[in-house]
């Protein structure tokens, strides 16, 4: 990996590059997705389907378009047992953090006044999960449980049939494990629009959530408005900020474990040790040689990997607060102390063992996470992405009685004389 002596000139350089990564960046396949979008707006289930077998290679009609329980039961028969029990283990912890997250309806009083707010769950919530050569039950898992917990009462998931006209069985299983309703064999942009605007087999939803590539982030991005989605995902990120005291076998590992993602994925290392920056470096270069997926992790490592050594602690701090990063590793002689002074980041892991991996399968945290900086004003999936909340108001004649007047001078003073005379007409 390249190292680099962080100065405002070097650290500029990675920022730019990394916005590169952004779903902004990509015009050709936004006009693309653009005509997705209108298509299946326009034609439904016609469109859904054609779209189908021309990018997945499925024949897929009314018939066939959901899963069926002979399916779901061959799906079963194929997945390793062993494969299960780890699922169902992961989904007890994911639950189990997400039950915490619950918020609760409440109500205050005062002289004749009854002020609230209620939650409730959303009605109809759509899970993407991507399908083809990627396999990610583990995905399934993280935006379907805490939908569970909020209380949504129908969760419905699409995901690209293979030209067989099947889901993946992994995938499948992970689904009706974690509670999905009715799964729907489409994927991409089309997946999107189907869930956004609804057609005659898929109903309309009230928020879309899931991981995909560009075309699904785009056409995320274009159809938020009409539902709610999660956010804009862009491709994976970890940032590691360790001293001298740091393992750089463990450190490298934990780099590449993003890098291997995807050759936009940005893996970067701060530190204050150039003699650990090194030993990181000399480890990628080992473990890179021997792993499965080097040619995409050396495409990362080379676009957007890269060791920044600062003068001090201080200074790596303010570095990592400014990239923001989805995933942040503290490997520090006091990585607690340290924590208190991180204010930018999608999910931290504290110490030596708390690797990434970690966190993306078993710890129960959600792994759904800001991307592209955006770390600094979005935060990690939760139990409150699917809910909503009402504010309730009662006053009795008294009470409004006491601060009509105050209510009218304010109207009046928006120029608003109609809502002054909302009130005005109780009291005349």
């Amino acid at each position: 990996m390249q190292i680099l002596k962080l100065n405002d000139d070097s650290f500029g350089t990675i920022l730019t590059n990394m916005l590169k990564r952004s779903p902004d960046s990509y015009p050709r396949q936004e006009a693309a997705v653009a005509d997705i979008l209108k298509n299946v707006r326009a034609d439904g289930d016609k469109a859904v389907f054609a779209y189908t077998e021309k990018f997945d290679g499925a024949v897929i009609n009314e018939e066939n378009f959901t899963v069926t329980p002979e399916e779901e039961k061959e799906a079963y028969e194929k997945v390793d047992p062993e494969l299960i029990g780890v699922i169902r283990r992961a989904i007890v912890r994911i639950k189990a953090f997400h039950e915490q997250e619950k918020q609760k309806s409440w109500f205050m009083t005062e002289d004749g006044i009854v002020l609230g707010q209620r939650v409730t769950p959303l009605q109809r919530v759509g899970v993407y999960v991507p399908g083809g050569k990627a396999a990610y039950p583990s995905s399934v898992l993280m935006n379907v449980i805490p939908a569970q917990v909020a209380g949504v009462p129908d969760i419905v998931m699409c995901t690209p049939p293979g030209k067989d006209g099947k889901v993946t069985p992994t995938t499948l299983v992970a689904a009706k494990e974690a509670g999905v309703g009715t799964i729907y064999k489409v994927g991409g942009a089309q997946a999107i629009a189907a869930m956004a605007y609804g057609t005659k087999s898929l109903p309309k939803v009230d928020k879309i959530t899931g991981p995909g590539n560009i075309f699904v982030a785009l056409a995320k991005k274009a159809v938020y408005g009409h539902v709610s989605i999660d956010s804009v995902a862009g491709p994976s990120e970890i940032t590691v900020l360790a001293d001298e005291t740091a393992n750089p076998r463990y450190v490298a590992a934990d780099l590449l474990s993003q890098a291997e993602h995807d050759e936009l994925a940005s893996a970067i290392l701060v530190t204050t040790s150039a003699e650990l920056a090194e030993k990181v470096s000399e480890e990628v270069e080992k473990f890179t040689a021997k792993l499965e997926r080097k040619a995409i992790i050396q495409k990362s490592l080379d676009n957007f990997g890269r060791i920044l050594v600062a003068d001090n602690m201080e200074e790596a701090i303010r570095a990592v607060n400014e990239i923001a990063s989805e995933h942040l590793e503290l490997v520090t002689r006091d990585p607690f102390l340290l924590m208190t002074k991180i204010r930018n980041a999608g999910a931290i892991f504290i110490g030596d063992h708390s690797s990434e991996p970690f966190g993306d399968y078993f710890a129960g945290p959600n792994h759904v996470l800001p991307t592209n900086g955006t770390a600094k004003f979005f935060s990690a999936l939760s139990v409150d992405d699917f809910i909503k909340k009402t504010s309730i108001i009662y006053s009795s004649r008294e009470a409004l009685g006491s601060m009509h007047e105050d209510i009218e001078t304010f109207a009046k003073a928006e120029g608003l004389t109609a809502h002054a005379n909302s009130i005005h007409v109780r009291f005349e």
